[in-house]
């Protein structure tokens, strides 16, 4: 099974804490855009005949694009690819009047949103330089419920600057009682040359280490007990629910990029497109820039494994680096599974970076 990722690039405005690749919305450039993407999936068709089980558009801001620009392009994935009970996600954001739009979403093929929620606090919400409001975010997800669908995921930002326990804890109690199946959950980081990075007022009241470990443990508990449970570092979904898509990102499963700045990776070979809208809309098929021929060797997956609670088989580790699990077991960094694999805690999530580099080498 492959997974298509088609990224659209475009934002009604750039958030302060954002360095992704994005650029205005401007009608004519959006239309050639998505013109470009179709003639990039009809040109890779010849080259994958697996089924493919999972789309997603990402961005930048996918819901500036109208309905009948998804429709087309998912219209042609249709004509193709072989698709298998495909998982359809698509990236919006809150905004205003969004219920006609949601129900036209649904009937195109999209089956699964991925909302930018962010925070239910209004106070964040404008730190964070968000234009929706608390009262938006709950109205889309209701109206996307209303509008048929029955797989929403919201986007939280932990360890914002003066996020205290209390605050969070609204947040999370507001999230809870909406009718999603699940969340991304991902700590605020500070990207050179964004205005959060020259900011002093923001970088002068950024929480210590001590107390991002804190607001990520709160939300690891305050889901996990309303039934929305971990399973990747930063993904909780309701049983049945995980992102079938982003599962094949830590599975090292194959999956094609479409657009600029997209990465894939198709028979052990990773590769990416360069952020630059007219030559991606200029040429009859997207450059690819190799990036590795030999993707997923040994440490690659134990690396990617192990930001999922799955964890990995002990054997995948050398003899050392299983002494060394064998300690951070010990100290709850850690845990055996019911499967008998090795998994870190929610308490190694927070310096997985460390551990996994001490088991891989």
């Amino acid at each position: 099974m492959i997974g298509i990722y088609i990224h659209i690039p475009f934002c009604a405005r750039k958030c302060p804490y954002c360095d992704f690749f994005s650029v205005p919305y401007q009608k004519n450039t959006v239309q050639a855009y998505v013109n470009a993407v179709i003639r990039n999936l009809k040109a890779y068709a010849n080259q994958i005949s697996d089924p493919v089980d999972t789309i997603y558009f990402g961005g930048g801001t996918p819901s500036l694009l109208s309905a009948e620009q998804i429709h087309a392009m998912l219209t042609t994935c249709r004509e193709y690819f072989n698709l298998s009970h495909p998982e359809i996600t698509l990236e919006i954001n809150p905004a205003r009047n969004q219920e006609t739009y949601l129900h036209d979403l649904y009937l195109a093929g999209i089956n699964r949103l991925s909302i930018g929620i962010q925070s239910f606090s209004d106070s964040q919400l404008q730190l964070l330089g968000r234009t929706h409001t608390v009262k938006e975010n709950c109205k889309i997800i209701h109206a996307a419920v209303n509008a048929g669908f029955e797989n929403i995921s919201c986007d939280l930002i932990l360890a914002l600057p003066e996020q205290t326990e209390m605050l969070l804890s609204e947040t999370l109690e507001i999230l809870i009682h909406q009718p999603i199946t699940h969340v991304s959950a991902y700590l605020l980081q500070i990207e050179e040359h964004t205005p959060f990075a020259e900011n002093p007022a923001i970088l002068e009241h950024l929480p210590d280490d001590d107390t991002v470990a804190d607001r990520y443990l709160q939300t690891v508990q305050k889901l996990e007990s309303a039934g929305i449970y971990q399973y990747e570092i930063s993904s909780f979904a309701k049983p049945g629910y995980e992102s079938r898509h982003n599962l094949k990102y830590w599975t090292c499963a194959d999956y094609l990029g479409i657009g600029t700045g997209a990465h894939s990776c198709l028979q052990n070979r990773r590769f990416y497109i360069a952020n630059h809208i007219d030559l991606f809309c200029q040429e009859a098929m997207q450059k690819e820039i190799t990036i590795s021929e030999q993707a997923c060797d040994p440490s690659e997956k134990i690396m990617l494994a192990l930001r999922t609670v799955k964890g990995i088989p002990p054997e995948m580790l050398s003899r050392k680096a299983q002494i060394k699990a064998d300690l951070l077991t010990e100290r709850q960094y850690m845990r055996l599974t019911a499967e008998g694999n090795l998994a870190l805690t929610p308490k190694g999530f927070m310096i997985s970076n460390a551990i996994i580099a001490m088991l891989i080498d």
